[in-house]
């Protein structure tokens, strides 16, 4: 039976991400990269996808240094887009006014983005057995999870993963998706954990 296992990776930790700026990665992001680069060394990729933004180019880069020969393309698909135009009635704050937040414009792409993401990346291959990395962000990691465990929609806000964590979910044709690895940063030492979670979900 063929399938794609899909290797999602949330960015390294970002460089000065108060300005709200693509900066690229800092220190610690490049460290993250770097050891994650190492864990999947000597798995047979097909490709290594990003999103456009500084910070997930440059997490792909050091991903794929580890891996010599795997190809590493940039795919808008793989950005950092609103994946549902949610309705916020219902929900408790801070989720309510995080919703807000979002342009007209962005609850018009960012659904599209996704879905075309999914329609791409989301899918078992017509042959073979594929396994791809896809280094993005937060909000596609979320949505992607909860899609594989058929979760309404609206579970997509409040799923945040670690910088440089790794989620691995299998696709199979005429059967769900499985969901093998959650935001798993076994390779990451204690003090390059939990960057890029809120305070309230450090352990």
């Amino acid at each position: 039976m063929p399938s794609r296992l899909l290797y999602l990776v949330r960015h390294g930790e970002q460089d000065r991400p108060e300005e709200e700026a693509d900066t690229g990665l800092s220190a610690r992001g490049r460290r993250q990269a770097t050891l994650l680069g190492e864990r999947l060394r000597g798995t047979d990729f097909a490709a290594v996808h990003h999103g456009p933004a500084r910070r997930a180019a440059e997490t792909a880069a050091l991903v794929a240094a580890a891996l010599p020969g795997v190809p590493v393309y940039e795919d808008d698909r793989a950005g950092d887009h609103m994946p549902h135009d949610t309705d916020p009635a219902g929900l408790p704050e801070p989720y309510a006014a995080f919703l807000a937040g979002f342009t007209e414009r962005e609850r018009l792409d960012g659904p599209r983005v996704t879905a075309e993401a999914m329609a791409r990346f989301a899918t078992a291959p017509a042959e073979g057995d594929v396994r791809e990395v896809v280094v993005t962000h937060n909000f596609l990691v979320a949505w992607l999870v909860r899609h594989a465990l058929e979760a309404p929609e609206r579970r997509w806000i409040g799923l945040n993963h670690q910088n440089a964590g790794l989620t691995v979910i299998r696709y199979t044709p005429g059967g769900p998706p499985t969901l093998i690895a959650l935001n798993d940063v076994a390779h990451l030492p204690p003090d390059l954990r939990a960057t890029g979670l809120p305070p309230a979900y450090r352990l």
